[in-house]
């Protein structure tokens, strides 16, 4: 039996041995929302769980506020910090997993149970420990708040509240005075958290040392049972993980016991029932999963698929939607379907995304789509990479404003059947917005969409992928018009036209000739009307890998000796002397860079210049003829060379299939509206999957 089975939402039995209130208390009617967990062996975690250095970002926070008295100016950076938490540090002030002390009749799960070393003082102040009370105000039916803490050890526990301005006070001071076991129980109310603000607790252990047994946060709820749950993943020749997570899902029994099937849509070549740890892995989840293997035809076509799978079945409420290449905390699940139960309307619960190579950066609090260039951006009030093993919850004020969400990735997204019976399935795109489209859709029809913290997963980083050079450049500037054209409310799209010409133009300067074609092709394609969308589907990305080929800048080698050695060397500083400082510089940095394209490129045998990635910006490689530039994964590189001819040719493609865009603006959109409710439907969506190279659906 797992520590997660020991204390799970469905386990009422199994919580009353160990002296909690069960989960759901028929007789008090408080529903457990929230548990407080604790990550185990990982170090580099520990800082999302349990605070044990309360002074992490505080210089920060003193210069950001040093810098508003004085008047805005940007703050003095404060001197380097160590990040994340040191192996010692943890040990010695808190211990989790085995070895805990025993209590008589208490037991001690490793994953909700730590001991708190003599003296020591750790803070629950944390992104996945706080119970961020605004977002249960304002997007729920609850009006307040059950800390249910269950200790073993003198101490004293402080409970905190902050505000939507970050400031943060004691609430309660609670004294524990008898080393036995005991339950403190505080109910809280979440009046005055409209606009931001969280609950959490310290404890400062006694002379002997403390044992954390249980904690958790419970609200007011009827007695009426969890909603249930299907999980659906989309994976493309990532058997590793696939693995990872059927053994995650199996040793979770509190999660299994909610969900009615695990759908794992399998598009690649390599499929996960060969790899050697399958069967092994699959056998927690008993006749729960269901491999459906079909051709690729994308994120869009998968997740559909598990869409389309779980209203058929009409078992579930809610459909996770899941990334392959994530790393779940099942406690996140529990969280978002218990949101979801309690919203005032069906609501769609997205989940953050943390880096699985930075383990404690936030990719982003809230995103948005910003209407006038219409393009993804962080929601306003907040900041993108956030490090919490950098700088903490209390020491970061603008994580107490609630962020407002327009969308939430699909990496991690739980969506109510309702809306999708009303709705449909995916807009088919392949890869690319088709999760942002979705909740602008959902958003119309007065689905709200929330990003709850305390709801995450660790995911590959956006900035180690090539997505934006290589072919998938097509799918971003093709659906990110269809998208536009589906939803805009700015005339002819607003800045996206202006944009997307300014991006060609970057592409050109740069000598990224590639990705310059295939944006032109997306425009195309966009501009013969929405029929291409469904019948390209599991065809086009062949021939987008294939176009490349016939441009140097696509054509990449893991080797860096097989180039030349290069002229010179690049300067340690290139990019930062050369970015430009305002806009009259940039433009006259447009200005030249385009004229020396014009001019006759030198002939050389070697590379000018072998520039990181990071230091190939437009305006440093506009002025050379050729040069070596690394991908942004880090795993190839590519030979640039300036041709004048590809760049004529193609600037002027781009100039006039722009121009036959905003021309064309308003018929396009009226085409690509009236089609929508075809192409999102689960009839025509069938006639794609029997298409495909796999399993048909069912009759």
């Amino acid at each position: 039996m797992t520590d997660d089975a020991a204390a799970g939402l469905p386990s009422v039995a199994k919580e009353d041995s160990v002296g909690l209130p069960p989960a759901i208390d028929p007789a008090r009617s408080l529903r457990v929302v929230q548990r407080v967990v604790f990550p185990g062996t990982d170090l580099d975690v520990v800082p999302l769980y349990v605070e044990t250095n309360p002074e992490r970002g505080a210089a920060e926070l003193a210069a950001e506020l040093l810098a508003e008295s004085l008047g805005n100016r940007d703050p003095v950076p404060p001197a380097p910090t160590a990040m994340g938490v040191a192996t010692g540090e943890a040990q010695s002030v808190i211990r989790f997993g085995v070895g805990l002390p025993a209590h008589p009749a208490e037991e001690i799960l490793p994953r909700r149970s730590a001991a708190i070393s003599k003296g020591s003082r750790v803070s629950f102040a944390t992104y996945f420990s706080a119970f961020p009370a605004s977002y249960w105000r304002r997007w729920t039916t609850v009006d307040s708040v059950t800390l249910r803490l269950r200790v073993a050890g003198e101490c004293t526990v402080i409970v905190y509240r902050s505000a939507a301005k970050g400031h943060s006070f004691p609430v309660e001071t609670i004294g524990v005075e008898t080393d036995e076991p005991e339950l403190v129980e505080r109910t809280l109310p979440l009046a005055p958290f409209i606009d931001g603000g969280w609950y959490w607790f310290d404890i400062v252990a006694g002379p002997r040392g403390t044992t954390v047994i249980r904690a958790e946060w419970a609200v007011p709820a009827d007695p009426a049972p969890p909603g249930r749950i299907s999980l659906g993943f989309t994976t493309f020749n990532r058997a590793d993980f696939m693995v990872g997570h059927l053994r995650t899902l199996g040793a979770s029994a509190e999660v299994l016991d909610l969900i009615d099937t695990v759908y794992v849509i399998d598009q690649g070549t390599r499929h996960v029932t060969d790899h050697p740890d399958f069967a092994d892995s699959a056998k927690g989840l008993g006749d729960k999963l269901r491999i459906i293997e079909q051709g690729n035809i994308g994120g869009s076509g998968g997740f559909s698929r598990s869409m389309d799978e779980t209203v058929r079945a009409g078992d579930s409420d809610y459909l996770l939607i899941l990334d392959d290449d994530i790393i779940l905390e099942p406690e996140s699940i529990l969280r978002a379907a218990t949101f979801a139960d309690l919203a005032r309307k069906p609501t769609i619960v997205g989940g953050h995304m943390f880096s699985l190579y930075d383990r404690s950066v936030l990719h982003a609090y809230a995103e948005h789509i910003a209407p006038g260039k219409w393009w993804w951006e962080i929601s306003p009030n907040t900041k993108a990479r956030h490090d919490f093993g950098r700088r903490n919850l209390r020491n970061t004020p603008w994580l107490h404003r609630r962020a407002e969400a327009g969308y939430n990735g699909w990496w991690m997204c739980l969506i109510p059947t309702k809306i999708i019976k009303e709705l449909g399935l995916a807009i088919p795109v392949f890869i690319k917005w088709d999760d942002a489209e979705y909740a602008v859709r959902a958003g119309r029809k007065g689905y709200p969409t929330v990003s709850l913290p305390g709801v995450a997963a660790w995911h590959i980083p956006w900035l180690d992928k090539n997505d934006a050079l290589d072919w998938q450049a097509y799918y971003h500037i093709r659906n990110r018009v269809i998208v536009a054209l589906l939803h805009s409310p700015r005339k002819r799209g607003g800045r996206l036209a202006m944009e997307s010409g300014e991006r060609q133009l970057q592409n050109l300067l740069s000598m990224q000739y590639s990705t310059a074609a295939l944006r032109l092709l997306a425009l195309e394609d966009v501009l013969s009307g929405p029929g291409h969308m469904h019948r390209e589907l599991g065809t086009k990305m062949a021939s987008l890998r294939e176009l490349r080929q016939h441009f140097g800048d696509a054509r990449g080698t893991a080797d860096l000796d097989s180039y030349p050695p290069p002229r010179r060397e690049a300067p340690d500083n290139l990019k930062t002397n050369t970015t430009p400082t305002n806009r009259v510089n940039l433009m006259a940095k447009v200005a030249a860079g385009t004229l020396h394209q014009f001019r006759k490129p030198r002939k050389f045998e070697r590379p000018q210049m072998a520039l990181p990635y990071q230091d190939a910006a437009w305006w440093v490689l506009s002025k050379l003829d050729s040069a070596v530039v690394s991908a942004p994964d880090g795993t190839t590189a590519a030979w640039y060379q300036r041709d004048r001819k590809q760049f004529r040719s193609l600037a002027w493609r781009s100039a006039v299939l722009h121009l036959r865009l905003v021309r064309s603006w308003p018929r396009l959109a009226a085409e690509y509206r009236a089609a929508s409710a075809e192409f999102t439907s689960p009839a025509r969506w069938r006639e794609t999957f029997e298409a495909s190279l796999g399993d048909p659906p069912r009759p």
